[in-house]
């Protein structure tokens, strides 16, 4: 059935303080993603299928590496699946340091289910091995089949191992903390007054003219005299250090799902909507013609075709400008569908009756 979520963003709720750690980071200190890819070992025949060749070359070619040499031909295992394996390496990681990996199948594999990575070295976009991962696999589903019977719960061909890789490099970072005498703070969306917010947030909490707007999406910070070789700490001070936000009045609408999201500062101008429904409906029986008996007629079959066409009685309701919630309970007073609220929404934006950017998922 089509449901209908609404939700209203803080209405009548003062402005809501996110920390700068939240909203913001440091331009230069990111993570990295890495990708390789990988076998994976010790499945009950739920893994690639012998016409998958890519996995068969790939098992020999492991084989081999490891001084075993058999044709491709010979091998018919049904416990090995190719897989890609990714991860996220954090910032300012050290080699040695362990990083979770996600493995996903890239063959025809039934499942994962215990399965275990084989040693597969993971790449940076650069193309340098950074880190290297193996181990048994975590695997929240299943796949049971029998015959033309089969189960399937969540998803088995995608498997997660907890600190499964090891960093065997280390990624610097293009800011040097230790050396440097200024940083940039990058919102994660851009705004002149949020960023301006920031800056004023940022002198306060320093206790002086230090932090200067750039532009929408960065806010430069001048280390002071007495936080030089204390860089990180000052970072530290800053990531939490509280600032309102000014939020873009935004109307978000999923057709899909009947979801519609409505941001606080949605401002509501008086207008008229006119809402009626008309339906036409045609139903079509064939019914038998007998002829009667002795006579020379023949069976036939004859269609019979029914119109009918309901239509709601409409009325106009006046919305005077106000919430959101107003409008959204004469709406309902209206007997408005869920569907019929979104288009409603949407022709009330063109009309000007909502100052807000519609956003279709």
């Amino acid at each position: 059935m089509y449901a209908l979520i609404l939700i209203l963003l803080a209405l009548f709720s003062p402005a809501y303080a996110s920390r700068v750690k939240d909203v913001a980071s440091v331009y230069g200190v990111r993570s990295n993603p890495l990708v390789g890819n990988g076998l994976v070992v010790g499945l009950n025949k739920t893994g690639d299928s012998n016409q998958n060749l890519a996995s068969i070359r790939a098992l020999g070619n492991r084989l081999q590496a490891l001084g075993v040499t058999i044709d491709d031909d010979e091998l018919k295992s049904r416990n090995v699946a190719m897989v890609m394996v990714t991860a996220t390496l954090p910032p300012n990681t050290r080699p040695g340091s362990m990083i979770d990996v996600q493995v996903a199948s890239i063959g025809d594999a039934k499942s994962l289910e215990g399965g275990i990575l084989l040693l597969t070295p993971l790449f940076a976009a650069n193309g340098a091995a950074v880190a290297a991962a193996q181990g048994p696999m975590v695997v929240g589903g299943y796949s049971v089949s029998n015959g033309n019977n089969s189960t399937l719960k969540n998803h088995p061909t995608v498997g997660v191992i907890p600190r499964g890789a090891t960093v065997e490099i280390e990624v610097p970072n293009s800011l040097d903390l230790s050396r440097a005498v200024s940083f940039d703070w990058v919102l994660s969306k851009p705004d002149f007054t949020s960023a301006t917010r920031m800056m004023h947030a940022m002198n306060k909490a320093l206790g002086g003219d230090h932090a200067a707007t750039l532009d929408s999406g960065a806010v430069r910070v001048q280390v002071p005299d007495e936080w030089l070789g204390r860089q990180a700490e000052l970072i530290s001070l800053l990531e939490g250090t509280e600032v309102e936000l000014d939020q873009v009045a935004k109307v978000v609408v999923n057709e899909r799902t009947g979801t519609v999201v409505i941001g606080a500062n949605v401002g509501v101008r008086p207008v008229a909507v006119a809402h009626g429904s008309l339906t036409i409906e045609v139903n079509h029986r064939n019914t038998v013609s007998q002829p009667n008996p002795l006579s020379k007629g023949d069976t036939v079959v004859v269609g019979n075709s029914e119109v009918r066409v309901d239509e709601e009685k409409g009325h106009i309701e006046m919305l005077e400008g106000g919430t959101v919630g107003d409008v959204v309970t004469a709406l309902n007073r209206m007997g408005v569908s869920p569907r019929d609220l979104i288009v409603i929404l949407q022709a009330m934006r063109e009309a000007g009756g909502i100052q807000a950017d519609i956003e279709t998922m």
